[in-house]
């Protein structure tokens, strides 16, 4: 494994590409009520949402790293199947996602009884992010 061949600006724009898809995605303007509404939220309860300001830090800083790792390891497999353009890229985002994000996401939301709708939303997110990530990192290779 040569991880020289890795363009590591590539993959830290990949990673931070989820991030502004998960403020797009979690944003008023597409399913923040739904996601609120699923997960047990009043957006009206002032004192909560202030709470969950607070402690956002940590957590996008981690969901930073795990995002990071996701787009590090998605370099690895696209560098090894030598895809070099957007349809590859798209290609292997969509089955890795399919394949082991999907996957994982459904089989705990069976397990945690989340409703689908809210496996949807997540996982969609999912979706949007391994399609940037793989078509960033494919084109930049």
């Amino acid at each position: 494994m040569n991880l020289h061949h890795l363009n590591f600006l590539a993959i830290l724009v990949a990673a931070i590409s989820t991030m502004v898809v998960g403020f797009l995605w979690y944003s008023p303007l597409l399913f923040a009520k739904p996601w609120m509404r699923e997960m047990g939220y009043d957006p009206n309860d002032k004192a909560k949402t202030q709470e969950m300001q607070k402690s956002a830090g940590p957590a996008y800083a981690g969901s930073f790293v795990a995002s990071l790792l996701a787009a590090f390891t998605l370099a690895l497999i696209l560098d090894g199947l030598h895809a070099e353009n957007v349809h590859h890229g798209l290609m292997v985002g969509f089955h890795v996602w399919l394949g082991f994000v999907a996957t994982v996401q459904f089989t705990g939301a069976l397990f945690m009884k989340q409703s689908m709708k809210l496996f949807a939303i997540n996982t969609g997110y999912q979706l949007v992010c391994f399609l940037a990530m793989g078509t960033i990192l494919a084109i930049w290779h």
